[in-house]
């Protein structure tokens, strides 16, 4: 079972939405991606609580939250070590013709991780960068600009990009957030400059507390990371991994990642 739309099973050729689905015309829908490991899920009542935030903020219908859960945990229970990507559209506005919103839930294979990455900081103007407005923190199906930016790099030689804001914060990664470690002490960008509610991100700080490492959030430019010993990206499917440069600054992992990476891989495990 690969693919369910509205919890009916489709097989992967049929799987399909309306050519007048908002969702495609106009990237009006919310979407999250949950890691499976082993058919079962991590972090699953995060997401959902995400999807729902961002479903009010979006006035977008939802199925119900038990729906959702049943449909994407027997979608991984499927797929073992996967991602599973669940995709939830408006819908058409044409009043002659039928085109419901669709909840899609589709199980994908795992990439390889990377052993480093290597990013290319780029200045992100579409970002809100510490301003509110009324989508901040919903995961929207509107990537576009975000999808150019890893084009951008991996144009210039790059695995992805690091976004920078109008203003020259740090902002986070395309689809990953972003951490670094200094004299010990574990910095990441700060909530209020916009970016994703990071559900890694959360698990991750969490996991720097148990351990005793101290972590400390704020606003900084790309010179902090000249006193940066390690950087790290964060997300569901990175998880803890290494960022091995920066532009022509480059780093090499080393302990701080190493046991990050090891208790959060351990609280993932005794979750399951």
């Amino acid at each position: 079972m690969r693919v369910l739309i509205d919890g009916r099973p489709v097989a992967a050729e049929d799987a399909a939405i309306s050519v007048f689905d908002w969702g495609l015309q106009r990237g009006d829908g919310l979407f999250e991606v949950v890691r499976s490991y082993g058919g079962r899920i991590y972090a699953l009542d995060a997401h959902l609580d995400r999807l729902e935030e961002g479903a009010r903020k979006l006035a977008l219908p939802l199925p119900a939250r038990e729906d959702l859960a049943a449909w994407l945990t027997a979608v991984a229970a499927d797929g073992g070590d996967c991602r599973v990507r669940l995709v939830v559209t408006r819908g058409g506005a044409l009043p002659d013709i039928d085109a419901p919103g669709r909840c899609i839930v589709a199980w994908e294979h795992m990439s390889e991780p990377a052993d480093g990455l290597r990013v290319f900081p780029l200045e992100a103007p579409w970002h809100s960068g510490g301003v509110e407005w009324d989508l901040t923190g919903a995961k929207t199906i509107s990537y576009a600009p975000n999808m150019s930016a890893t084009r951008h790099a991996e144009a210039a030689g790059f695995d992805d990009a690091l976004l920078i804001s109008r203003d020259g914060w740090i902002l986070e990664g395309p689809t990953w957030t972003v951490g670094w470690f200094v004299d010990g002490v574990l910095e990441t960008p700060e909530m209020s400059l916009g970016i994703l509610a990071s559900v890694t991100r959360m698990e991750v700080l969490k996991t720097a507390a148990d351990i005793g490492l101290t972590v400390v959030e704020g606003r900084w430019d790309l010179s902090r990371l000249d006193s940066a010993a390690e950087v790290v990206a964060m997300s569901t499917l990175k998880e803890v991994s290494p960022v091995v440069a920066v532009g022509e600054r480059t780093f090499s992992p080393g302990e701080g990642t190493s046991q990050l990476a090891r208790a959060f891989s351990a609280r993932v495990a005794a979750s399951l």
